[in-house]
């Protein structure tokens, strides 16, 4: 789980929980500050900006891999979800998740 927070106009994203029981505990192939750090609690998304209803120039960390990929994303269904789009290059070479709002 991803709890999304906003400051100065900037979007990001912490984990908050593993979801996942065979998911990693700390970022041990991250090749940062973050290497070896706990997961949870950790922020694997930065640097978003809202423009209209589409947010971007961003960032998302994959804890698995240790790879930082650029990062998009789109409110949907009344905000009770989130197209994000993590890519290389540009937008065409990457993958989209759908992330579900948790009430």
């Amino acid at each position: 789980m991803v709890e999304i927070i906003e400051k100065n106009g900037v979007f990001s994203g912490v984990v908050s929980k593993l979801l996942d029981p065979n998911a990693l505990p700390t970022c041990i192939k991250c090749t940062d500050s973050r290497k070896g750090k706990p997961v949870v609690g950790m922020e694997i998304l930065s640097g978003l900006k809202k423009s209209g209803d589409f947010y971007s120039g961003g960032q998302i960390l994959d804890p698995d891999d240790g790879e930082t990929y650029r990062a998009e994303m789109k409110l949907k269904d009344q905000g009770t979800k989130l197209d994000l789009r993590a890519y290389i290059g540009i937008p065409l070479l990457g993958r989209t998740q759908t992330w579900t709002r948790e009430r």
